[in-house]
């Protein structure tokens, strides 16, 4: 199963809001500045998430040197992203790659626990 560029918007939406909704994490964050790619390898959609001064932006579209690149197929950036799915399973079995400092890489695990919980 195949999900949209839109659902990936919209699943992207939800995970910027429920990020930008956490105090805690906007303190915690505010001077880890860093630009994440979210790409999807099963169909033309990429994704911009911006974090700066601990708040969370996206766009549509992509970037040329960001600091984090997550890709996925759709269906799985989609649930992830919604919090149907945790990233931990699809990181281990290699069907989500995430290029960058394993620092980084942490840091974006523990956000999203955060975010929606284990």
């Amino acid at each position: 199963m195949m999900a949209t560029h839109r659902e990936i918007t919209e699943s992207l939406r939800a995970f910027t809001d429920g990020y930008n909704a956490n105090q805690r994490l906007i303190m915690m964050n505010r001077d880890w500045d860093r630009i994440i790619l979210v790409k999807a390898d099963d169909l033309d959609s990429e994704h911009t998430l911006t974090l700066r001064n601990g708040e969370l932006t996206m766009r549509e579209g992509g970037v040329d040197h960001p600091d984090l690149t997550v890709m996925a197929d759709s269906e799985i950036l989609a649930d992830m992203f919604y919090g149907d799915i945790t990233p931990t399973e699809p990181y281990m079995n290699g069907s989500l790659r995430i290029i960058g400092s394993e620092d980084d890489i942490v840091r974006l695990d523990f956000i999203s626990m955060l975010i929606w919980g284990e």
